[in-house]
């Protein structure tokens, strides 16, 4: 077996790789744990000069500090998790309806650009100088998600009880939230349930 020289190189960096990737050590009286970035030689150049490359990134974790009254995210209940098909069918009905009910808004209020276009199952809520709504299916994780000009970006579940999508973080409602955040920026209240 023929192996060239560059060849030989990048093999025996890859066997040097995991003892040059050891974490560096922390300091004891750290609240929160850093691993510091290391630079390591890929390989010498033809001109005898090293490039030089991250061997880690930075990673920074802190402690969740829960106690001014605000939750993480709820457990997923897996048994509760929707079929595809189901999924499918409530989502379409969901942003459907949405779509509906928001181009009668637009007929009502006088926003310059107020533009709604659904196409390739995203639908995309435009208010000109205002910002922009997107409000997508996520078939993989049975969630709809909504980018928000306002409140930013959510990802709602389907609560079988409320027969309605949830934020979990907040178990605010999706319509409830394009209800609120529409008035907010239109002067307009809308009702989409």
């Amino acid at each position: 077996m023929v192996v060239d020289a560059a060849m030989a190189s990048k093999l025996l960096f890859l066997r040097r790789l995991p003892r040059l990737l050891k974490p560096l050590p922390l300091p004891p009286s750290s609240s929160y744990s850093i691993r510091r970035l290391r630079l390591l030689p890929l390989e010498a150049s033809r001109t005898g000069t090293n490039r030089w490359s991250p061997a880690a990134r930075t990673f920074c974790s802190r402690p969740l500090n829960l106690a001014d009254g605000s939750q993480g995210p709820a457990a997923i209940d897996y048994r509760s998790v929707l079929q595809e098909d189901e999924f499918h069918r409530l989502a379409n009905s969901t942003i459907h309806n949405l779509l509906e009910k928001l181009e009668e808004y637009g007929d009502n209020v006088e926003i310059d650009g107020f533009d709604v276009d659904y196409g390739n199952e995203v639908l995309t809520l435009k208010l000109g100088d205002l910002g922009t709504y997107v409000l997508n299916k996520q078939t993989p994780n049975r969630q709809i998600w909504l980018s928000s000009p306002v409140s930013g970006p959510s990802r709602f579940d389907w609560d079988q009880n409320a027969q309605t999508w949830v934020y979990r973080r907040t178990k605010v409602d999706l319509l409830k939230i394009f209800e609120s955040e529409l008035e907010q920026l239109c002067g307009e209240p809308i009702n989409l349930s």
